[in-house]
Parts: C-alpha cells; structure tokens; sequence
C-alpha cells in the first residue's frame, strides 16, 4: 500500500509540477489531502507550525507527517505539529524571516537555502565534505562535528534540531555530460545559495541563479540546459521529462535542515519540548535511511524510463576538488577554519 500510494503521489508531483499548483487549487484539488492527521487537532493547547517547500513523496519531506502524529499519540494530543510542505507557507528565504520573528515555529530548509541563516551550515554544500550518506551518518552521530552545527544560528533565536536528506547532488541535463568539457556547455540552474555560486565560478561552468518554481519552464524553453540537483528531486517532480542525461557527481547530501526557534521552544512545558525534540531526532534517523534507498529506487525508476546516467572519472573529480580550493578558503574563514579543518579530517576517514 505505501509503495502504491507513493507511486500515485509521485506522478501526481510530477503533473501539478507542470502545470502548476496554483491552477490545481483552482479546482479544488488538495495535493496533500492522502496526508490529512486522522485525529482532530483542535483540542491541542499547542501548536508547532512547521514549515517546508518539498512535497511529501520525498522521503526526507513526509517525515513531517510522521512526526507531527508520533508527537500527538505521544503528547496525549496536548502538542499538534501542523506540517506545511509544498511551500504553503511561502518561499525559504520568506519563511527564515517568519521563522526568525517566531510567526513560523520550525522550518525544514533546504541546506542550499539555509546558508542564507548563517554561514556554518553551508559547509555541508561544500563540493566533497559532506558526500555520502556514510559521511552524513558520521557528521550526525559525532558530537565535536555536529554541536557547532547544531548551534550555529543561535543569535537568531534558532536551534538545528536535526537533518534529514533528498539525496545525492548531481547534474541532469538535455545532452550527455560525460566529463568536465562536456559540461562546458551547459547552462546549469543553481540554488539561490552564496555556497553554490562561488563553487560555480570556481569551476568555471556557466549557470544561471533560479528561484525553483521557474525551473520547468526555463528548462522547456532551453533557457537553462541543466540542473544542478539529485535523482530522487528531479524524477519525481518530472525534470527527466526534458533532461533525460543524469551525472552522478555525488559531491554533496542534500539536506532538509531542521530549524526551530528557540523563543517558542522553551515556551512549551519541558515535557512536551523532550518529546518534540526527541521525536524529530527519531524520526529524522529513520529518514536518512529511507532517503537512501529512496534514491538507489529513483535513479532505477529514471532508468527504465529512458534516463541515461553516467559517472566523472576519478581524475574530472580530482580537477572539481582542486578548481574548488580558493572557495574551500574563502569559506572556511566564514563557517570557522579550525572548524572546518576538524569536519574535513574527521569524515576523510569515512
């Protein structure tokens, strides 16, 4: 029944993708009403208004839903999470302001957009730090690597809470790209994320900085011939549509970062805080894992629909890495060079 209702949910994504959600509003249709709670949360003396762009088939943005009915059953409906994915509550870059003043309590931001909430959680945008799931794991469960980030934008009132992922980054595109002079010619769509642009220069690929939402029609048109981005994120939402070349670059985890403001936070009762806390950090493990197999599941459905996937050789990849130095400097001053040093030498061991 699950994998039914995700397939149904993926190429329903994928259609209102197209033609867009406004015009599905229009006739009544709610793209999330498979994922309305089966209790009535009006009774709920608190309330966690949560906030995400991504749709619910991705792995890494339906754990709002589990996490929001694990909290009532847990909290004896005392605590309603009220998830809005699929960007109900706007773009990123409004909602880090709503969530900074506390209109939004917690936001899973993209981590290409939440570099805009401070500079230490960019390094895990960075071209080959954080790459793998492994990787990933290990930056989570390491204490010494993970508090920094953790604790990164608490000037702002907000804490990290905890990550989950979309999967690997890499590029689709309308023509093959098999190494680094064939993506020469592409025009590449980026995040509108400061790590992405300099990493972008530092390569030396022409790219052009797009709010998602324009996206399809940009690639329709040819006014962009590519997207930096991973499998899971381009089959569902019907980017192999048009760009039927994928290359596995692998050189970072997309992440849904989870941000919660901390005003609200220690305004809730200690034990409805222990249980929120705790069952994000649950449930976000429990994501990490479906994310992976998520993504090997994708890239197998892209496949026997026509996508062509190919792979950098080790010596394109040695050149990424060595282009991406004077960025590594540039913004390991920013997140913190000894900082940084302790995250690079950690996961290499990885």
């Amino acid at each position: 029944m699950h994998t039914l209702k995700l397939s149904l949910f993926i190429l329903f994504f994928a259609l209102s993708t197209l033609t867009g959600t406004s015009a599905l509003a229009a006739k009544g249709k709610d793209p999330t009403a498979n994922w309305k709670p089966k209790f009535d949360p009006s009774g709920a003396q608190y309330t966690y208004l949560l906030s995400c762009v991504g749709h619910p088939a991705i792995e890494g943005v339906g754990v709002g839903y589990r996490i929001r009915d694990k909290v009532w059953e847990k909290s004896d409906g005392r605590l309603f999470v009220d998830f809005r994915p699929l960007s109900q509550l706007g773009g990123e870059k409004d909602v880090i302001r709503k969530l900074q003043m506390g209109a939004v309590h917690g936001m899973m931001s993209s981590s290409v957009a939440a570099a805009n909430v401070s500079d230490t959680l960019g390094i895990v945008n960075l071209p080959y730090v954080v790459d793998t799931f492994e990787k990933l794991d290990h930056f989570r469960g390491t204490p010494k690597l993970w508090q920094p980030f953790q604790d990164a934008a608490l000037e702002q009132n907000i804490v990290v809470t905890d990550v989950t992922g979309y999967g690997s980054y890499g590029w689709a595109t309308n023509s093959p790209v098999k190494n680094i002079e064939e993506a020469k010619s592409i025009n590449f769509r980026i995040a509108q994320a400061p790590v992405n642009i300099d990493f972008y220069k530092a390569w030396g690929l022409k790219f052009t900085v797009m709010p998602w939402p324009d996206v399809p029609q940009a690639l329709q048109t040819g006014v962009i011939t590519g997207l930096d981005h991973t499998p899971i994120v381009c089959n569902i939402s019907g980017k192999f549509n048009v760009a039927k070349n994928y290359t596995q670059l692998d050189y970072a985890q997309g992440l849904y970062i989870h941000l919660t403001n901390t005003r609200w936070l220690n305004k809730l009762p200690q034990d409805l805080r222990q249980i929120l806390l705790d069952t994000i950090k649950e449930e976000s493990s429990v994501a990490r894992s479906l994310t992976q197999k998520q993504q090997a599941e994708q890239i197998e459905a892209a496949k026997a629909s026509g996508v062509s996937f190919y792979s950098l050789s080790l010596e394109d990849r040695a050149q990424l890495i060595e282009k991406a130095k004077p960025m590594y400097e540039k913004w390991g001053e920013k997140i913190g060079a000894e900082y940084f040093k302790e995250v690079r030498d950690e996961l290499a061991k990885q």
